[in-house]
């Protein structure tokens, strides 16, 4: 098993996956397929050994999944290189674990807090215009962390960011004026294509999530990930009347179905305004009460 991860990730995923991909295999193979799998016959695995593997790892219940999926693309690979019969797939239609789904939006008034941080800490020189503004353009296009960090001059245009690659391949981002503002304002190196750069003057920033600790923490924000300033971004635009379609575009979702996770804020966006016109008119409805004149009752 140990020499069916190596030949999966170096004949399959090297060639196949996008980097993201590959690295996430890579760690749940690393961590969790090869120390419990590892020295045993690609033959001898079964069914019920890979159920109870699963099973293991139900603490886990997000990486045992992945861990299934994966080992259930190995063996289909194992049996098309001749390793195991066809048809014997062991870790096919194994029940997986219920996900809950991490959701954290920034309100409006950690928003303005992470705002005040950004810019006083551009103004002190504490974190570089780099990670300012890598930080700033993910709230701003509701892109993914990688499409920011690898981010080159050549992709940007007056109106959008055309990536060549992406999570779900080639795709044209709708650039607002603050985030080209943002990154016009960005000091260009020659012979460097990215836009976004470390502390050297090649190649660009690499690890954001340093900079980005230290940030939260002062904005009071400590436990809101990366990504979940892209959450935000979609919850505003929903809530500012977006459609889904339209957002599903924006945000580079595969399916419909990923952008309606965000259908509440809609919902909620619908109740705020219906309790607003109500309020208005309980209290039209209330001021002619009391503006009306008194009946006198005549015996």
């Amino acid at each position: 098993m140990a020499a069916l991860c190596d030949r999966f990730l170096t004949e399959y995923a090297e060639h196949h996956c996008k980097p993201s991909t590959r690295k996430g295999y890579e760690i749940v193979v690393r961590t969790c397929i090869k120390p419990k799998l590892g020295p045993r016959k690609i033959v001898d695995i079964s069914r019920v050994e890979i159920v109870a593997f699963h099973h293991g790892m139900r603490d886990r219940p997000y990486m045992a999944n992945r861990a299934v999926s994966i080992l259930s693309k190995m063996f289909n690979l194992a049996e098309d290189w001749g390793m195991r019969k066809d048809g014997a797939n062991p870790a096919r239609r194994i029940k997986k674990f219920k996900e809950e789904e991490k959701k954290r939006y920034l309100s409006d008034d950690e928003q303005a807090r992470l705002g005040h941080v950004l810019a006083e800490a551009l103004e002190t020189g504490q974190e570089t215009p780099y990670v300012v503004s890598a930080i700033y353009l993910l709230m701003l296009t509701g892109c993914r962390l990688g499409e920011i960090l690898t981010l080159q001059w050549d992709y940007v245009t007056a109106r959008h960011l055309e990536l060549p690659d992406s999570k779900t391949g080639r795709r044209r981002i709708p650039l607002p004026r603050e985030a080209y503002d943002v990154i016009m304002s960005l000091p260009r190196v020659v012979g460097n294509p990215y836009v976004i750069l470390g502390e050297s003057d090649e190649g660009h920033l690499i690890n954001l999530q340093k900079p980005w600790r230290r940030i939260k923490a002062k904005a009071g924000i400590d436990d809101v990930r990366m990504h979940d300033l892209r959450h935000t971004y979609a919850s505003v635009a929903v809530m500012s009347g977006i459609d889904p379609f339209l957002l599903k575009e924006i945000m580079g979702h595969k399916n419909l179905q990923t952008t309606l996770r965000y259908s509440h804020f809609a919902d909620e966006a619908v109740q705020k305004a219906a309790g607003s016109v109500a309020s208005r008119l309980a209290g039209a409805m209330r001021r002619s009460v009391v503006d009306q004149p008194k009946l006198r009752v005549v015996s």
